[in-house]
């Protein structure tokens, strides 16, 4: 039986997708095979040697120590996509936000309560005060180009704005999606000097840390309005907030909200609403439980964050599944002591990403405990399993 553990309540339509005769699941686990969790931190968790992966029900993995699992051979999965029409949805409504002044006009309609007959006068009468903007024909800068990044550049063009996009690493998947009238720029400089409206949507990385900073805001038009609705660390605060305080930057739209923000002058401060509906808790949950499934059972990895994907369809028989430092000679030392035991090797897969090495090997037959004992003495292999 595979012991699955719970953190964070996980969508029960993922964890059905675990068959009762193979899993268990529950939050108590000591030495569970697997994890799957949504936002709480595992840093200063001490993981057990019986742990294969992590799956992450969400897209971010800045919760999960990840040079950490790689070095104990632990593979992390997230589920890149499963939230996307959400996060679309909410920074349309960023959008929409940034421009109609709807929800100061919202909480100055609240204060009208007990005026009686009085209130559709003051109503009219105050409606200036809150007069915006509309997006139609407006210029949206969409940085990242990915699951996110495309639905929200498809659905801004159909609203009728004009949409740029910049990503120099959009894959061919996300090419094919993006609506043909929608122009990529060459430089960044050419896309933040012509947008009323600026959205990112990368992974926070060292790379893209602090990705819009007072260079890049000094490229905008004054008055533009940003979004933010992929991680707070995107953002140099102090230099959003000069940008807020001199008028270059009109409004700042994000639901990545802490004191310092809140502090800001014309911020639009949501909670971190990105994945907050059923139907993406549902998507998120059920892509990792899918993944964890399928990596369990035959090794494969699909959408992990930290190794190689590496997928081969099994023909029956028995399969191992090997980690190993990326060095050479590792796979003639592997198929050396398969061929000394007599173990015909059928198919066989070999992937790697940065450091890490990922074999997976389908044999006629079976294979004897003390030739598994013999490929993990090899020296740089970091984890061998045998799969039935």
């Amino acid at each position: 039986m595979y012991k699955i553990k719970t953190i964070n309540k996980i969508d029960p339509n993922g964890l059905k997708k675990f068959p009762l005769d193979k899993y268990e699941i529950a939050s108590e686990f000591d030495a569970p095979d697997a994890i799957i969790v949504r936002s709480q931190s595992l840093h200063e968790m001490d993981f057990p040697k019986s742990l294969k992966a992590i799956a992450r029900a969400g897209a971010g993995v800045n919760n999960i120590p990840l040079d950490k699992c790689t070095s104990q051979g632990i593979v992390v999965f997230n589920s890149p996509g499963a939230n996307a029409q959400a996060v679309k949805e909410l920074v349309i409504a960023g959008l929409l936000l940034s421009s109609r002044k709807i929800a100061q006009s919202i909480e100055w309609v609240k204060t009208l309560a007990g005026k009686g007959d009085e209130v559709p006068k003051l109503i009219e009468a105050g409606k200036k005060e809150f007069k915006g903007n509309e997006i139609y024909g407006k210029t949206l800068a969409v940085i990242g180009l990915g699951a996110i990044g495309v639905l929200i550049a498809n659905a801004a063009q159909s609203l009728g704005m004009k949409v740029l996009g910049y990503d120099p690493y959009i894959s061919v998947k996300h090419a094919w999606n993006l609506n043909h009238n929608i122009k990529q720029a060459k430089g960044i400089e050419m896309l933040l000097s012509n947008a009323d409206y600026v959205t990112i949507h990368v992974p926070q990385m060292a790379e893209t840390k602090g990705y819009i900073n007072a260079e890049k805001i000094n490229m905008m038009k004054d008055g533009v309005r940003i979004m933010n609705f992929a991680r707070g660390g995107l953002i140099v605060e102090e230099d959003m907030k000069n940008a807020l305080e001199s008028g270059k930057v009109g409004v700042y739209a994000t639901d990545f909200v802490d004191d310092a923000v809140l502090k800001m002058k014309n911020v639009i401060p949501i909670s971190h609403l990105g994945a907050s509906t059923e139907e993406s808790e549902i998507n998120c949950a059920v892509m990792a439980a899918n993944e964890v499934q399928d990596f369990l059972e035959n090794g494969n990895i699909t959408n992990s964050v930290n190794f190689p994907n590496a997928s081969m369809e099994r023909h029956g028989g028995s399969r191992i599944v090997i980690t190993n430092k990326n060095i050479p000679k590792m796979v003639g030392q592997i198929s050396n002591i398969l061929a000394d035991e007599s173990v015909n090797i059928d198919n066989m897969l070999n992937r790697n990403r940065d450091d890490i090495a990922y074999n997976i090997i389908d044999i006629d037959g079976n294979v004897s405990e003390s030739t598994i004992n013999k490929i993990s003495a090899i020296e740089g292999v970091i984890s061998v399993r045998l799969i039935k």
